[in-house]
């Protein structure tokens, strides 16, 4: 579809998937509804672009993806997947070493680890706080305290935010070391005992209520760096 007012993304994506695998493509363009309409008719089709080879119908863009062996059939497809939060942590690993090298002038220091924990709590509140009502749906099926006293599930992800902010600016320690110690041990306990006594498969919400991201290892992780980075801060202040 190319109209006055829009066109079709799948389509651009189509044309350049095909070209990248060495077709040539003669591009017909979808130019008003009643074209469309008629064109979805005439091959039995429910949505657009529609891709032929050779003059057999492959499909829409999903189906060309998997006809590249890129994708695998919807049927075969494992619905939970590591991505969100390896491009999470990533990232925010990336942000502590270029922030702590602005710091200190070294490629690697201890505000790296300092930094990579913090700034990964405050990217953690903020998939939480996109939907806070998704987000404690899908904790209040593991987490011992907010079972017992569901505003839990509500006040976790601004205590995790304000958590990180703190630590990133080393101020208030008093309420941001406690804080961690609480939410990081009830985390953990939580993930343990769903995960390794109950076993249970479950979705962990440690990036939002919308997350395929299977609880466990990582989220026992998380959690367990989120204590670890109390204590080192309590050391930290003491010294």
């Amino acid at each position: 579809m190319v109209m006055e007012t829009h066109t079709c993304p799948y389509g651009i994506k189509s044309k350049w998937l095909l070209e990248r695998h060495g077709f040539e493509v003669a591009d017909h363009h979808l130019t008003t509804r009643e074209e469309t309409d008629a064109f979805k008719a005439k091959h039995d089709v429910k949505t657009t672009p529609q891709t032929f080879i050779d003059g057999a119908r492959i499909g829409g863009y999903d189906d060309l993806r998997i006809h590249f062996g890129l994708d695998q059939p919807k049927d075969q497809r494992s619905d939970t997947t590591y991505r969100p939060v390896i491009a999470l942590f990533g990232m925010t690993f990336l942000m502590a070493l270029a922030a702590a090298f602005v710091v200190t002038g070294e490629p690697v220091s201890a505000f790296t680890a300092e930094w990579f924990v913090a700034f990964s709590m405050c990217g953690l509140a903020y998939l939480k706080l996109r939907d806070v009502e998704a987000f404690s749906s899908m904790f209040l099926n593991y987490d011992l305290l907010a079972k017992r006293w569901v505003r839990y599930g509500y006040i976790y992800p601004y205590a995790e935010g304000l958590t990180g902010v703190l630590m990133i600016a080393g101020v208030f320690m008093w309420l941001a070391i406690p804080v961690a110690l609480f939410i990081g041990t009830i985390g953990a306990i939580s993930v343990i005992y769903a995960v390794y006594i109950q076993k249970r498969e479950l979705k962990c919400a440690c990036v939002g209520g919308d997350s395929n991201v299977p609880l466990g290892f990582i989220s026992l992780t998380e959690n367990v760096f989120m204590v670890g980075m109390a204590v080192w801060m309590l050391i930290k202040t003491q010294l």
